[in-house]
């Protein structure tokens, strides 16, 4: 039996896992989203970190701004989700590790751009 080709949607769907992967992300099928039949190639949290890390850059250009106090609420919220389910307390859903990443990725924006205000502040 020959080698397997692959179709073209399966090739990009590995060559998009691969850079999943890469970015250090655990892939976990049972926490990832799927979408005709195709895992998404990073988990739902990260899917939410990088939804609020590109959402509130548009925020930024649109000189939208949060406190740094907001920041690190969103930030907690996420990582009181993620400890809660480490320590076994509450597994954690798919849907709630989006909107907690989300949260975290807009707050993990928000302190670099404080940090960015307060050092240009010092010149």
């Amino acid at each position: 039996m020959g080698p397997t080709t692959l179709s073209r949607k399966d090739a990009i769907w590995l060559r998009l896992m691969r850079i999943g992967c890469q970015s250090g992300c655990h892939q976990r099928a049972d926490r990832s989203f799927a979408w005709q039949g195709y895992q998404f190639p990073i988990c739902a949290r990260c899917t939410g970190v990088i939804l609020g890390q590109i959402g509130m850059v548009i925020l930024l250009l649109m000189s939208v701004r949060i406190t740094l106090g907001v920041s690190v609420i969103g930030l907690g919220i996420m990582f009181i989700d993620w400890l809660l389910q480490r320590l076994k307390v509450k597994e954690s859903t798919n849907w709630r590790r989006l909107i907690t990443g989300i949260l975290g990725g807009c707050g993990l924006i928000g302190c670099y751009a404080w940090l960015f205000t307060w050092i240009r502040s010092l010149w």
